[in-house]
């Protein structure tokens, strides 16, 4: 009887202790807001300035850390590219049964988007000589060489069903609007007592001399129009989709223009996150890396639209550009414009600590990482040779009216194959596992792609 007796309190302390543990699992329910200031800065754009955030609903937390519906949002300016952004999406992956909805309406107002040229190390550039106002022209103007204006709409729905378990089909439709043309300046006050402005001189860029030689076209110099439709496969099997710890998750799929100049691209993503188990109080480190490849394969896109990034499922606001926070970190923002082009990410994933805090569970974690990358298809590449044959890719010499230094290519076909590749480390904190702030540090190794040291802040992974 006694011994009875002692394995029921044995048993009645032991259903305590793991009801004590169901009650502190880790689960959200109902409504979850992440909003934050958009208190950043780039070498891109400066200082942002605005508010953005995350709304979620889990229901009665069956599907957590998942979310039933997300609902994302920024409103920001920039201040020394002057930009404007405005976004709002959706995502979910249970507002249709077995099928996946994620869909976004974004504004982006550029009056000094900057432009590097084609083809990334093949397109020479001097940034500190070109993109100063304090190199001043003998009229008093100021020039910015890379500098030219973009306003773009993207209205886009994507759609993903179940095939079998972990392969879904993936069909989207996305509308672009652009407007493109010269810078448009608004000064910067250098006289306080007379109100004296400096402004950039809006004809003497690159983009004038593109156009000038035809690299980029009439018709699509100031903007145009695109309807992208996509339908492909995806393989998912991540555990957690904001940071997973364990999991693949690849795409394959084509992405074609049906207005305007058409074309058609081929995009294949491959991404595989592995748990390392080295069991530390705030969890395992992630060895998580992706192999990504982007090739125009019919037609040819237009200039207006060579930046992008074809994605199925948007993590971040904007998706284009090689270089940046999207593809390899540590280059300017949309360095590398070519028809196609393969890259690699790698990082380790360590949580440093987590820990709860107004009834919400965060951890913070540290990331170093190395990206590479290779041109594996140049961007008009045989009118650029045309113009080389002619001797007309020449910068305007310095001498008059500017430095007193020789003439030089602006463009150097032998360096198009070059390997960009670059290395750094981001820190991030993380909300209920989904509302992730991300910084970040780089810096690119490649000749005439250093951006000296390049951060960036924002939110995600970048993959």
């Amino acid at each position: 009887m006694k011994k009875f007796t002692l394995i029921a309190v044995l048993l009645t302390v032991c259903a305590s202790l793991f009801a004590q543990e169901e009650k502190e699992k880790e689960v959200k329910k109902g409504w979850s807001f992440g909003l934050l200031p958009t208190a950043t800065y780039s070498v891109d754009n400066g200082f942002q300035a605005g508010a953005f955030g995350d709304v979620y609903y889990y229901g009665d937390g069956s599907t957590y850390p998942d979310p039933l519906h997300k609902i994302s949002w920024e409103g920001s300016y920039f201040t020394h590219s002057h930009r404007m952004r405005f976004y709002l999406a959706y995502d979910s992956k249970y507002l249709i049964p077995k099928m996946r909805v994620n869909a976004s309406v974004t504004y982006v107002g550029d009056p000094l988007y900057t432009f590097w040229g084609y083809n990334g190390p093949a397109a020479v550039q001097n940034y500190d000589v070109w993109s100063s106002r304090k190199l001043t022209l003998a009229n008093g103007n100021n020039v910015n060489y890379y500098g030219m204006s973009r306003d773009m709409l993207r209205v886009l729905a994507n759609f993903q069903g179940q095939i079998v378990p972990h392969l879904n089909w993936a069909a989207g439709v996305n509308f672009w609007w652009w407007r493109l043309g010269n810078m448009r300046d608004n000064g910067v006050v250098i006289n306080k007592e007379t109100k004296q402005k400096s402004y950039y001189d809006t004809d003497l860029t690159l983009f004038d001399t593109y156009k000038a030689l035809g690299l980029v076209k009439d018709s699509e110099a100031n903007g145009g129009l695109a309807l992208e439709v996509n339908a492909g496969l995806v393989y998912d099997t991540r555990d957690i989709e904001a940071a997973p710890s364990k999991g693949i998750w690849a795409e394959a799929y084509l992405n074609g223009n049906l207005l305007q100049q058409k074309y058609l691209k081929a995009c294949v993503y491959f991404r595989h996150y592995i748990d390392i188990p080295i069991h530390i109080p705030a969890g395992d480190p992630v060895f998580a890396y992706r192999l990504a490849w982007q090739q125009t394969i019919a037609g040819e896109t237009p200039f207006y639209m060579i930046q992008n990034v074809p994605l199925l499922v948007q993590r971040n606001m904007i998706s284009e550009g090689f270089g940046s926070s999207n593809t390899i970190r540590g280059l300017r923002e949309n360095r590398i414009l070519a028809e196609g082009m393969a890259w690699a990410n790698l990082e380790l994933r360590v949580k440093l600590v987590n820990f709860k805090l107004f009834n919400q569970f965060f951890y913070i974690a540290l990331n170093p990482f190395f990206d590479a990358g290779i041109i594996t298809k140049g961007y008009r590449t045989a009118e650029l040779a045309n113009v080389l044959n002619d001797n007309k890719l020449y910068d305007l010499k310095l001498e008059n009216p500017l430095l007193g230094q020789s003439s030089s290519l602006i463009y150097d076909a032998s360096n198009i194959n070059k390997l960009i590749y670059s290395a750094g480390a981001g820190l991030k904190i993380a909300m209920n596992q989904n509302f992730i702030i991300s910084a970040e540090l780089a810096k690119c190794f490649t000749p005439g792609l250093d951006a000296g040291l390049w951060i960036g802040i924002g939110i995600n992974y970048q993959f």
